[in-house]
Formats: structure tokens, C-alpha cells, sequence
């Protein structure tokens, strides 16, 4: 069984046969974020891209549970410069770790690290643990890639950002649950900040009008996928 846990904005776990990963650590200055970096214990972190909102706490919970980072290969050569184990990859690859599988995905957004150096191309990730694949779209527009990632490789559920300026709004939201045809579909990305304000259940709403399955998962709570 593979559970998620919803820190916020995009920073999710995932815990499957005794293995954790967190997904774009961002819990100091995260409003939502119910845990601090001290509190996290995993074996792998994943970055989507090198914003500060997304590379987040990552380099304290590296360094705090002796692990690496798994990113894009400019980002993961700026975690080794920061003294953490790195692991870099680059779009369309994929690679399987002892805690499970990772393929990144293109994502349509900007990349530039917390120093203002060059992140390379912003990803969304495809993650396979406990039996299920998961379908992070990270910061992106909606693109009809997505079509592709359903049909080549069935997804259980697909994190879909929904609070718009930055990344998708909800209409582009819904279609984009539509076009990658995930079993059920969980809003992020949204009510961090002023200026993306977002109502997920309204997402979720608007999903099931198309029959697709989508549920709001609280910040804080673990459900299962």
C-alpha cells in the first residue's frame, strides 16, 4: 500500500514498504505546513525545480537524514555543491532507486535556483512505489503531453496544481485531469500565497461533472493511495 501525507503548496510524502520520499520540501515560510525540517525523516527527496518554494528545506533534511536529492542534473550539481549526495537526471529519463521508480516529465514553468543560479528545465515527475504510480505535474501549464503519460503509463493519482497565475487555473485543471486519465486526481499549488487563491473542492467538483474521481486531501492528513 503506498500512503500519501500533504505538507502543502506541492511538498507531499509518499510511504510504501518501510521506504519514504518528500516531494519539494518547501515547509519553512509554508503557511499550511503542519511539520518542520526536524521532523521529517526519508529516505530520498525529490525536486521538481530549482524555486525556492520548491527546493525548499531540502539541503537541512539531506543533510539531516544523511540521504540524497533526486533532480534535474543542474540542480542536483547545485545540491552537491551544497555538500549533498545528488542523484541528477534530466527529462524523459527515468531511474529505479531502492526505494522505487522516478521518470521525469516536461513542465512548463521557469527554473532558477535560491542564488540565481540556472535550474535547467523545470520537471514534473512520475513516481512509482508501493505497486502505484503516481503523477506529480509540478509547476506547469497545462500541455497535451499529458495525454501520453495516462496512456503509456496507467496513473493511480495525479497532483495537479490549481491556483492559477503561476502555474494552471481550474478550468486548464480539469482538462488536464481529463488528458492524463489518472483513477483520481488531488489539487495542490494553491492558497500558499495572496495571489493564488483557489477553492480545491470546487476543483474536485467540477472533476466529477466529467466523471473523474477527485478527492481534497487536508493539510496535514495521510491518505491512502
Amino acid at each position: 500500500m503506498l500512503k500519501l501525507t500533504y505538507h502543502g503548496h506541492s511538498c507531499f510524502e509518499l510511504e510504501a514498504e518501510g521506504k519514504r520520499v518528500i516531494v519539494d520540501p518547501f515547509l519553512t515560510g509554508n503557511v499550511h505546513a503542519k511539520v518542520k525540517p526536524a521532523d521529517i525523516r526519508v529516505d530520498a527527496i525529490l525536486v521538481s525545480h530549482g524555486h525556492g518554494d520548491h527546493v525548499g528545506d531540502a539541503v537541512q533534511i539531506a543533510k539531516n537524514n544523511r540521504c540524497g536529492v533526486v533532480s534535474n542534473f543542474e540542480i542536483a550539481n547545485w545540491f552537491s555543491a551544497q555538500g549533498v549526495e545528488a542523484h541528477g537526471m534530466h527529462i524523459g529519463g527515468s531511474h529505479t532507486f531502492p526505494w522505487g521508480r522516478v521518470k521525469l516529465t516536461p513542465a512548463w514553468h521557469g527554473s532558477s535556483l535560491p542564488d540565481g543560479s540556472y535550474g535547467g528545465t523545470p520537471a514534473g515527475l512520475l513516481i512509482w512505489m508501493g505497486g502505484k504510480c503516481v503523477y506529480f505535474a509540478g509547476d506547469t501549464g497545462i500541455h497535451s503531453d499529458m495525454a501520453l503519460y495516462g496512456r503509456l503509463n496507467p496513473i493511480d493519482l495525479a497532483l495537479l496544481p490549481i491556483g492559477d497565475n503561476f502555474t494552471m487555473g481550474l478550468d486548464d485543471a480539469v482538462e488536464a485531469a481529463a488528458l492524463c486519465q489518472a483513477k483520481e486526481v488531488m489539487p495542490i499549488h494553491y492558497d500558499t500565497f495572496p495571489v493564488i487563491p483557489a477553492d480545491p473542492h470546487e476543483f474536485v467538483k467540477r472533476c466529477q461533472a466529467r466523471g473523474i474521481k477527485g478527492r481534497v486531501v487536508e493539510f496535514g492528513q495521510t491518505v491512502a493511495v
